[in-house]
């Protein structure tokens, strides 16, 4: 089947599980990346070396008329931030990879919310593009169990494994799954996380303060340890009384920071200077 890929390299092992089932990709078309938090070199090299045009802008009717021109049966989109409508005027399919077990966690990046939110179940969902973001019909879905230290990492590896499984199976029998695809229903968006979200607060326990900065995993989590505003990616702690204010840096060695919590300590072992007006902040 001859196709087109939306993506960058965050799911970027959908477009090659498409590529080892056979088929033949017409078109890629990506989105500027920071290189920090998000990446696209890889899925770019790849579509040069496969000698494909390659398009940077939002998706229009125009780009939809020339996939159908291109003889396009379907566009696969796996992390591509503008919505696209029409495309059913030019293309017989049109899905979407979303890290989410929908119709549960709709929006833009909900991986940061489900660790927040400890739960013991995620999933990866492929689904029809619609008008609305994250709504179409289920064509196919993976659930996974989440563990008690799940991080952004752990997850973002679940779902990026899970895309992998999906795509390949698909790549096998599209028309199938999409003629017993189901709706979704009614569901729930998550918006995208807050900086308030991100920050730690040491007056929580020292499970909270954990969970937290798993949340964030590589992207960080930001926080304030006395007068010092830093990134922090990893910690570990432990309860015990104390007569501390939470907050407080109780014990430093070397690049280790221990910091006083509500019910313990918490030592943060990974960890990088604020630098403001960088495009860490997110």
């Amino acid at each position: 089947m001859r196709f087109a890929f939306a993506g960058i390299d965050f799911l970027g092992d959908v477009f090659e599980a498409f590529l080892a089932r056979g088929w033949e990709p017409v078109k890629l078309f990506s989105r500027p990346c920071d290189s920090i938090y998000d990446f696209n070199d890889v899925t770019l090299s790849r579509a040069r070396s496969l000698r494909l045009p390659v398009q940077m802008s939002r998706i229009l009717p125009p780009d939809l008329a020339g996939l159908k021109a291109m003889g396009c049966e379907t566009l696969v989109v796996a992390g591509y931030p503008w919505l696209i409508t029409g495309w059913e005027r030019y293309i017989p399919f049109a899905i979407n990879f979303h890290p989410s077990p929908l119709p549960v966690g709709r929006g833009p990046y909900p991986l940061f919310q489900a660790v927040l939110d400890d739960l013991s179940e995620w999933g990866m969902t492929v689904h029809a593009l619609e008008p609305a973001f994250d709504t179409g019909a289920i064509v196919a879905q993976q659930r996974f169990a989440l563990t008690g230290a799940e991080s952004h990492d752990t997850l973002l590896s679940k779902c990026q494994m899970a895309a992998k499984t999906l795509a390949a199976e698909i790549a096998l029998d599209l028309p199938r799954l999409w003629a017993a695809a189901r709706p979704q229903g009614s569901g729930t968006y998550w918006p995208r996380v807050t900086q308030a979200q991100r920050t730690v607060s040491w007056n929580g326990s020292v499970q909270d303060v954990l969970r937290t900065i798993r949340a964030f995993g590589s992207i960080e989590a930001f926080a304030q340890i006395e007068s010092r505003y830093v990134y922090v990616w990893e910690a570990r702690g432990w309860e015990e009384p104390h007569r501390y204010r939470p907050g407080t840096l109780a014990h430093r060695h070397r690049k280790h920071m221990v910091v006083a919590v509500r019910d313990g300590f918490v030592q943060i072992g990974g960890w990088s200077p604020y630098a403001p007006g960088s495009a860490r902040q997110g």
